[in-house]
């Protein structure tokens, strides 16, 4: 199937088949994510410019036209760019300053941001086993790099990550779907798995879950008003910002960014998913 719009289809040769991945199961909805980050790719001046997405998206061969009627990218590219750009530049950040810390990414998806970044630590990307069988088409392991194949709340997996060592860990997309419990525990495995670090992740609103049983079947678990209550489970973790995703200044295009300017000015549409950074 063909890729992105406008650019012609590569040679069949490199080509990986997820024909096979469900439509509107996890696998899928991560297809999804990837297609938007690679459309946002092709803009003169890209938000995120990741390109290694439209690599991958160029790889896979998949119904893409269906995709692109169904995640409306002239809109919704933006919402993925802005959330995945401020996690890059904090991640950038901490990384410049800890050459020897590792790198956790829970919940990965078919998220690039190993390589975008391409950072000279330890990385290691973590997602349930259908994930990391789709990743593995896409990439291999090496010294640097390691793909996990678990749930983030199966408490073994960690064994596999160096302990006593600076972290830096992100949750892109993840936490809102943990139960208030498995977000306890699973920080507290962390946090006494390394000595310092961060934590990014971006964390719903408190009213998510309840609207969530309205619309969604209950997928939303958990949101928060603040993020304090972090601090309030585990001491060691201290609040340091709080971003929203929704910043119409950094939107190129005019018509997205009259958009997301009006939507940015409704509190329940701004704080519905901000962008939070722990330290510990």
């Amino acid at each position: 199937m063909d890729g992105l719009p406008g650019q012609e289809e590569e040679a069949v040769t490199g080509k990986v088949d997820f024909s096979g991945v469900r439509w509107g199961s996890v696998e899928w909805t991560n297809l999804c994510t990837l297609y938007l980050r690679a459309y946002e790719s092709r803009l003169a001046q890209p938000i995120l410019g990741d390109r290694a997405a439209a690599e991958a998206v160029e790889r896979i061969d998949y119904d893409w036209a269906r995709v692109h009627r169904r995640v409306q990218p002239s809109i919704y590219q933006f919402l993925v760019a802005l959330r995945a750009k401020q996690l890059d530049d904090w991640a950038a950040d901490f990384l410049n300053q800890n050459p020897d810390a590792v790198v956790v990414h829970l919940g990965c998806g078919l998220d690039t941001r190993y390589q975008r970044l391409q950072p000279a630590q330890q990385w290691f990307d973590v997602d349930v086993p259908q994930v990391i069988n789709l990743r593995r088409q896409l990439y291999d392991d090496t010294n640097g790099y390691r793909m996990i194949g678990s749930s983030v709340t199966d408490p073994q997996w960690l064994g596999q990550v160096p302990a006593g060592r600076n972290a830096l860990i992100v949750a892109e997309g993840l936490l809102m779907y943990l139960t208030e419990a498995e977000i306890r525990d699973l920080l507290q495995r962390l946090l006494d798995r390394f000595d310092h670090g961060e934590l990014l992740a971006d964390l719903g609103a408190w009213w998510g879950p309840r609207l969530s049983k309205v619309i969604t079947s209950g997928i939303t678990k958990s949101g928060t008003r603040d993020g304090r209550e972090f601090s309030e489970w585990n001491p060691r973790l201290k609040l340091g910002e709080i971003s929203p995703i929704i910043d119409a200044t950094k939107i190129p295009l005019r018509p997205q960014r009259a958009l997301y300017r009006i939507l940015g000015a409704i509190p329940v549409v701004r704080n519905s998913d901000r962008l939070f950074r722990f330290r510990f």
